[in-house]
């Protein structure tokens, strides 16, 4: 019998729409947990999905004491997360993902970092992995994962000891977090994470990466998908530098640097050979890195990968970038997606 002093509630949120798919191994993963399930409640908040997840919810539901499901009318993860805060009763809040699974030991290992180490906000590594076994989609699993498409960002290489960062995903906070700086912003409906930890920093709070906590993210299928996904990411990334009144990261400045010297450079070209040099001159310096990259990978997992690897590459920068600057001409002329209800990206991840 554990002791319920010493063992907190914790709250499990997770944000859902149209995952069919997903949803009963996330469920699963989650219920496997060595976490207490007396000090456990599994909160799946739903954005209206018409695919046959609300129906998998509901079966569930009904079988496994643990487990609600909300309705989501607005679609948002934002609004899902929020939604799934208030309802909940645990005195630490974990937020995690439905492409996603986790070890048996994920809960227990990050509630006990949170008390060991007086942070706000623990999380652990994320480990891709491809949505099937087509070449494409293991590029797209490679390409999040390695230094060349996500940078510095720790939570996708790894640690290997405790380190204080600016994010980690899917968060175990502490409750008196929300009820000291809110909620998650309802605009962001992509980064809301980001501006929400950057807002806990802001507020003298600290957030832990650790080691010895891994979960598995199913990353997208194909190229076409991972370019929607970052164009989305860009395009928010403005609003949330924003809100906090400064760009959170400087790395995230390099795919719209990166897009913005092409599109100038394209323009010039026609007026001169002089012109075209710079452009020649960076997109195969370019070019060439990313296929250096590719090729390491390729020597490690074969041949198939190094199209649509080359491919991944520039698909993540470019839609990036280019969502970055489109964000920032909307904010500019207030026409943002933020601003307008009807353009609202729905919660599937």
């Amino acid at each position: 019998m554990s002791d319920p002093v010493a063992t907190p509630l914790v709250s499990v949120i997770v944000p859902c729409r149209n995952e069919r798919d997903h949803i009963d191994g996330c469920i699963d993963s989650i219920l496997a947990n060595d976490h207490p399930r007396e000090h456990l409640e599994l909160i799946v908040v739903d954005g209206e999905s018409d695919d046959g997840t609300r129906e998998i919810l509901a079966a569930r539901a009904r079988a496994e004491p643990a487990l609600r499901w909300l309705p989501n009318p607005a679609r948002t993860t934002p609004a899902a997360l929020n939604i799934g805060i208030r309802a909940s009763s645990g005195r630490v809040i974990v937020r995690m993902d439905v492409h996603c699974r986790y070890p048996a030991h994920y809960i227990r290992t990050l509630v006990a970092w949170l008390d060991r180490s007086g942070a706000d906000n623990v999380g652990g590594a994320c480990r891709t992995l491809p949505a099937n076994d087509t070449p494409a989609a293991r590029a797209v699993a490679v390409a999040l994962s390695h230094p060349l498409g996500v940078g510095n960002a720790l939570f996708r290489v790894g640690v290997s000891e405790p380190r204080w960062v600016d994010t980690v995903p899917f968060g175990c906070y502490r409750r008196e977090v929300f009820e000291r700086i809110g909620v998650f912003d309802e605009e962001l409906v992509r980064n809301q994470d980001d501006e929400f930890n950057h807002r806990l920093l802001g507020h003298g709070g600290r957030i832990l990466i650790v080691p010895d906590v891994i979960s598995d993210y199913f990353a997208r299928a194909s190229l076409g998908k991972l370019a929607l996904m970052y164009y989305q990411y860009g395009y928010f990334k403005p609003l949330v530098a924003r809100k906090l009144g400064r760009v959170a990261t400087l790395r995230q400045l390099a795919p719209p640097a990166f897009v913005l010297f092409l599109v100038l450079a394209l323009l010039a070209a026609p007026f001169g050979r002089m012109a075209a040099i710079p452009l020649v001159g960076v997109a195969a310096l370019y070019l060439g890195v990313v296929f250096a990259a590719a090729l390491r990978v390729v020597l490690r997992s074969g041949p198939s990968l190094l199209a649509p690897l080359v491919a991944a590459f520039p698909v993540m920068h470019l839609a990036y970038g280019a969502g970055f600057l489109r964000g920032s001409l909307d904010l500019a002329r207030r026409t943002h997606a933020a601003t307008r209800p009807d353009a609202a990206i729905p919660v599937s991840r």
